[in-house]
């Protein structure tokens, strides 16, 4: 992954994706932003008990620095919701949904996240972007596939045209599910690394490729958040915490 900044807020772009003038993405990391203590700085996530304004503020300074028109910041709810953004004004008005997609431009799609994975998918035929939250819930619900099925029906979107890149999240040293046999299915504990510790990016590779997406049109960051507390906020570390943001964007 490539680092940039502008100020002093700082982000990773995707391989897979950097060179591609018609989209913008980042992975925000959590410095330059005005939040405090357990949130500091760049907090993008809400109901996580910051200061609102100190969120809207950050959230403020990422649509300027990613130059576009509205920033969609998902209700989510661990589901497989997948919702479609045809316009400006549901930016404000996104029911709960763990996912988004669209072809509309200057719209940023926010996934907020904090251990669990950010998607970012995009159609280079169609041109479409899609967002998607998937915690280990989202991995049983199989909202990957989901959100591709959404890609397939509303733009015709061919599996193997698709681009994928899943953002910084939680590591197999601590990505520890001891109740595994009763919340996976006994499909996922082949991905068990040692006992009760599991390789949840191996997981999601599997899940996109049984969608039809190309091994090489996948790009994992396979970085921890747990481990690097300096550039992200981690749930299972911390408990009381922000969220990163991570966004796509068609221009």
């Amino acid at each position: 992954m490539h680092r940039k900044k502008q100020g002093e807020i700082e982000w990773l772009e995707f391989e897979l994706l950097a060179k591609i003038p018609e989209v913008r993405h980042a992975v925000f990391l959590r410095k330059g932003g005005v939040s405090h203590g357990p949130f500091t700085s760049l907090n993008l996530g809400e109901g996580t008990g910051d200061d609102p304004e100190h969120i809207r503020a950050n959230q403020e300074a990422i649509t300027k620095i990613l130059g576009v028109n509205a920033l969609v910041s998902l209700v989510q709810e661990h589901g497989a919701k997948i919702k479609k953004i045809t316009s400006l004004s549901q930016s404000t008005e996104l029911p709960p949904c763990d996912g988004a997609v669209t072809q509309e431009k200057k719209i940023g799609l926010m996934t907020k996240h904090a251990d669990c994975q950010a998607a970012l998918l995009y159609d280079p035929v169609h041109h479409a972007v899609g967002s998607v939250h998937a915690g280990w819930r989202g991995n049983v619900k199989n909202i990957y596939a989901a959100a591709v099925d959404k890609m397939k029906l509303e733009f015709k979107t061919n599996p193997k045209d698709l681009l994928v890149c899943i953002s910084p999240s939680l590591g197999p040293e601590h990505a520890e599910f001891v109740n595994y046999e009763e919340e996976f299915p006994e499909t996922f504990w082949k991905f068990q690394l040692k006992p009760t510790y599991f390789d949840l990016w191996a997981l999601a590779e599997m899940q996109f490729k049984e969608c039809g997406v190309l091994a090489e049109h996948i790009e994992i960051a396979k970085i921890c958040t747990y481990t690097h507390p300096d550039d992200f906020y981690s749930y299972r570390r911390d408990k009381v915490t922000g969220r990163n943001g991570t966004v796509i964007a068609l221009l």
